[in-house]
This record gives structure tokens, sequence and C-alpha cells, in this order.
């Protein structure tokens, strides 16, 4: 299993952990179509997908709060 891939399940095992905005961008990487867009005068990343007609916004503060975390999973889970 790919390292990305190890950090998606520690993500969805436990939301709770010390994340960070890093992370995210690592496992999004990895997505095919997923970006992440940083933040331009404000303090939220964003993450989009082009199968989701959202954009997913995540703090850059660190850590990331668990609903950042399962929300970032559930869209992963919903497009792959």
């Amino acid at each position: 299993m790919a390292r990305w891939q190890k950090l998606l399940d520690k993500m969805r095992n436990n939301p709770q952990g010390d994340w960070t905005i890093d992370d995210i961008q690592t496992v999004a990487g990895h997505i095919d179509g997923m970006t992440v867009t940083p933040p331009s005068g404000g303090s939220h990343y964003g993450v989009a997908h082009p199968d989701r007609n959202e954009t997913l916004t995540i703090p850059a503060k660190r850590p990331i709060k668990p609903i950042y975390v399962r929300n970032f999973v559930s869209m992963i889970d919903s497009i792959t």
C-alpha cells in the first residue's frame, strides 16, 4: 500500500489526529483531478474535484478539526 493510502486510512480511522494541510495536500495530490487551492486573502484552502459540484473549504490552521478531515475523506470516498 502506498504512503498516501496509509495516510488516508489513518485519517479515516482517526479524524481527531494532529492533521495538517500538508497531509491533505499529500493525499489529494494522488487523486486524479483533485485540486487544493491555497487561500487568496482568506484563511481557508479549497479542495475540489470535477466530479463534485462543491468545494470543500479547510482552514489552514493546525491542527485541522475532525469535521474537516471527515468531510475530506467522505469527498474522496464519493469519487473513488
